[in-house]
């Protein structure tokens, strides 16, 4: 869709203002116009059967497709740049192409075309400046048309700011017209040389907006250019070390002229060569699966040269190539020396290395691509007679490209890989067998240690049971005591409520008890005023017999007697207050007692009570009444007391 937009974008503004090309190639111009017809209409096909992502599915229903692309803004769009507005040409004839405009529209096409190219070029960079340049090319085409056409209509030569006379010869033809346009308004959009000046009102309102334009195109310049400027300086500052700061830096500490040579020239090799050293941070960006693959089709091949990794599995070496790290050695420096202590071993990409004696002449062996050595001494094994030491001096011939793996990385994978770490065990034992390097106290004291760590693996295993069990029970505890917590709340509550309601109950069954003994006493006091009377008249007979019948005994008789009744007095009280706290509180009851009161009462009628007794007054017997009444009111009270801390009782023993 490039292609037909552009010349849309191009060739209808072009025809409307120059008519002179317009007419010379009508019929050039009418049979691109439907082609490029023909291309719209077959994007549209195509969109209608284009695909798309539904929650990362792929779509590819065809009325689901249909649907979505007829509902959208993009078929409106789509619709109105075919709409056939050339039958206009019937109206104003076929020399206004201006009908056409509507095909315009579909600029939202190429910009998603333009998108799409930008993120599959090798160079996005010199896309964008190309990019930026269409923009600008064809900015100024428009304003070349309408300054043209401005001239035609204020007149060819009438003055010195518009296009010159076409009667001329020399400004006459069409190239000439169209180059001598484009020039003007590249000048003055660029503000960029001598233009002459306007006259007419016209003029100046084309040239402010030109200018106003112009410093548009001026920033938009400036900032696409800058930022691609900053985009390469910053591909290159992740591709290769910031010499400038190493430089600064040998300046600074006024380090040696042939170190700082060997230096520049090992940076200098680098950016020639375009020998990346910071693979890692610029794949960081990329999602873990891509990088691995990335590193599979780099390194893999060449990780699988070493010996000891041979018929590994696949995803060990995977996860090995993502811990290769480049490095670069300059001519003559080594690698390592005879007798250091190994940390990672090498893998030799390009190059060739020596093995040189101590002396740094005599050369044993000479390594090229594909070798690799420090292996053994990644590995750890026990038995080996050099330890984890170098056994050689290794120096580089040339510059050479390496890939070192360390030791840290090797048995951080190889903690995934039980088996691969076996296995590579035994390749490096077989190895130092063969070098006669191996001791043979150390394969038992190696079994030995395999031993000890199965059995630290076993009691790891089980202490890790335990914790799960530890915690499971944990969890049930704390369930079960938030359960109990609810559920002592719960009996709170109700226990509370049982408490108000009983003491709204006992205020009733008080005001019931009251109404009762006020009727329960006035037939008690009718039956004491007519038992005393009888008691009287009894004791008074009685009282005579005695004295005549005794005399001077009736004194010891009668104390003995007071003292009877007066004992005989407190033990039915304490009788009946103990017989009313068993008595249920119920006004039916209220008869039953006013009958034992009276029973108290009848009680008394014992021998010595009425020694020089008299009948009580009226006020005695009510003085009498208030007395009882206020012992009912203090029983009750204690009674109710000890119901209260029954209760108070019965919740503590539930708490517990």
């Amino acid at each position: 869709m490039t292609l037909p937009i552009v010349y849309n974008w191009v060739i209808i503004i072009l025809r409307t203002c120059f008519t002179m090309i317009a007419l010379s190639y009508l019929p050039v111009w009418l049979t691109l116009d439907y082609v490029s017809d023909l291309m719209y209409m077959i994007d549209m096909i195509i969109t209608l059967h284009t695909g798309y992502l539904d929650q990362g599915i792929l779509v590819k229903d065809l009325i689901q497709l249909r649907k979505r692309y007829l509902r959208s803004k993009h078929f409106l769009w789509d619709l109105a740049s075919i709409l056939p507005f050339d039958f206009l040409y019937f109206a104003f004839g076929i020399q206004t192409p201006l009908v056409r405009i509507n095909r315009l529209l579909r600029i939202p096409r190429l910009n998603e075309a333009l998108d799409r190219m930008e993120t599959r070029t090798s160079y996005p960079n010199t896309f964008r400046i190309a990019k930026l340049m269409i923009y600008i090319f064809v900015l100024i085409h428009w304003n070349t048309c309408l300054y043209f056409a401005l001239s035609s209509s204020l007149g060819f030569g009438s003055d010195p700011w518009v296009y010159p006379n076409i009667t001329n010869t020399e400004f006459g033809s069409m190239r000439r017209q169209y180059f001598y346009c484009f020039w003007f308004s590249a000048q003055i959009l660029t503000t960029v040389g001598d233009i002459p000046q306007p006259e007419r009102e016209e003029e100046f309102l084309f040239m402010i907006a030109d200018l106003l334009i112009a410093v548009l195109v001026f920033a938009s310049i400036v900032g696409n250019v800058g930022n691609v400027i900053t985009s390469l300086r910053d591909r290159d500052n992740v591709f290769f070390p910031n010499h400038e700061l190493v430089k600064a830096y040998l300046r600074s500490h006024h380090i040696s002229k042939e170190l700082r040579e060997r230096i520049n020239n090992w940076y200098q090799h680098l950016y020639i060569n375009k020998k990346i050293m910071r693979e890692n941070e610029i794949l960081q960006q990329l999602p873990l699966h891509m990088r691995t693959e990335i590193a599979v089709s780099v390194h893999l091949r060449t990780l699988s040269k070493v010996t000891i990794f041979q018929n590994c599995d696949r995803s060990l070496l995977e996860e090995l190539v993502l811990k290769l790290t480049p490095q670069v050695f300059s001519p003559g420096e080594y690698v390592c020396r005879k007798g250091d202590v190994g940390h990672e071993m090498y893998i030799i990409k390009e190059g060739k290395l020596a093995v040189v004696a101590d002396d740094g002449v005599t050369e044993f062996a000479v390594l090229s691509d594909g070798n690799f050595f420090g292996e053994i001494s990644i590995l750890n094994i026990k038995g080996n007679k050099s330890g984890n030491r170098r056994t050689a001096n290794i120096r580089s011939n040339g510059y050479s490209d390496l890939f070192s793996l360390s030791k840290e990385d090797l048995t951080d994978v190889l903690s995934e890989f039980p088996a691969a770490k076996r296995h590579l065990e035994e390749k490096g034992r077989q190895i130092l067998t063969k070098m006669g390097m191996l001791e043979e106290s150390g394969e038992k004291e190696e079994g030995e240690g395999e031993k000890v760590e199965t059995k630290i693996q076993r009691l790891e295993s089980n202490l890790e049971v335990l914790q799960t069990k530890l915690a499971r029970l944990m969890m049930e505890l704390e369930s079960s005591n938030r359960k109990m917590q609810a559920r002592v709340a719960q009996l709170e509550l109700e226990v509370s409520e049982l408490e108000t309601q009983l003491s709204e109950d006992d205020g009733e069954r008080d005001r019931t008890l009251g109404r009762g003994q006020g009727v329960g006493r006035e037939a008690e006091w009718e039956r004491e005023e007519a038992e005393g009377e009888e008691e009287e008249e009894e004791e008074g007979s009685y009282m005579k017999g005695e004295k005549q019948g005794h005399g001077d005994d009736s004194n010891d008789i009668t104390k003995e007697g007071d003292g009877e009744s007066t004992k005989s007095t407190k033990e039915d009280a304490e009788k009946v207050v103990e017989g009313d706290k068993c008595r249920p509180k119920n006004p039916d009851n209220q008869g039953d007692k006013s009958e034992d009161d009276g029973e108290k009462i009848q009680g008394d009628d014992r021998p010595g009570k009425g020694d020089g007794a008299e009948i009580e007054p009226e006020n005695g017997k009510e003085a009498k009444s208030g007395k009882r009444e206020s012992e009912e009111g203090k029983r009750r009270k204690r009674i109710r007391e000890r119901k209260l801390k029954g209760r108070r009782n019965e919740r503590k023993t539930k708490k517990k």
